[in-house]
């Protein structure tokens, strides 16, 4: 069993030149503006207040950074890593696309942060089917390279009856489904970070499982 510990807040960066070292490897978390991902990164750390939720959505736009350890619980064994928390997308008051919205020094870093081996795309399991997330997918898949990997985890399952909890799995066989506040699917999500960061043979099997 793999845990988290360890994790802190480092710094936040308007851009790629600000943004701390590539001592570590990196996962980055991108999600449309109120879809839980600060929820999600406290839960993954098991610290309630690291990530900050925001009453404003869209409202943070800079890049958020965040220290940490894996730990096996039956070695003790321990591998450095960082949390990227994006800024969120798709807030009524930003443009329509993706490209034109972050624009810049987002897309500086994004596509330049060689670090970065994992791309954690968030998607209200409620909403499955957005454009918005359409264009994040089609953005991440041009300028994702040969070893990094794009993970989609679905959000708020608990907002989900059972009927429709099945029609989704049914359409998206093998997704990972998550809930922050019933705390549903955190400890497999951990372990599919962990793998995908340090056992090379897990990078193409969880692409096509997942």
């Amino acid at each position: 069993m793999i845990d988290i510990i360890n994790a802190k807040f480092i710094t936040s960066a308007p851009n790629i030149t600000m943004a701390p070292e590539e001592e570590r490897l990196e996962v980055a978390f991108l999600a449309r503006s109120n879809v839980g991902k600060s929820s999600l990164l406290n839960a993954l750390v098991n610290h309630k207040g690291m990530a900050k939720v925001s009453a404003t959505p869209g409202k943070t736009q800079l890049i958020n950074f965040f220290n940490l350890e894996f730990r096996d619980q039956e070695t003790n064994e321990r591998q450095e890593a960082r949390f990227v928390d994006l800024p969120g997308f798709g807030y009524a008051k930003v443009s329509k696309s993706i490209k034109h919205q972050w624009q810049r020094s987002l897309n500086q870093f994004i596509a330049e942060r060689e670090q970065i081996k994992l791309f954690i795309h968030l998607v209200d399991c409620r909403h499955p089917d957005l454009d918005i997330d359409a264009q994040v997918d089609d953005y991440l898949n041009e300028i994702v390279e040969g070893d990094q990997v794009i993970l989609h985890v679905f959000t708020k399952m608990d907002k989900l009856n059972q009927k429709e909890l099945g029609a989704l799995r049914n359409k998206y066989p093998g997704a990972l489904m998550i809930s922050n506040t019933k705390k549903r699917g955190i400890d497999k999500l951990i372990q599919v970070i962990h793998e995908i960061l340090f056992t090379e043979d897990s990078l193409e099997d969880n692409e096509e499982e997942i």
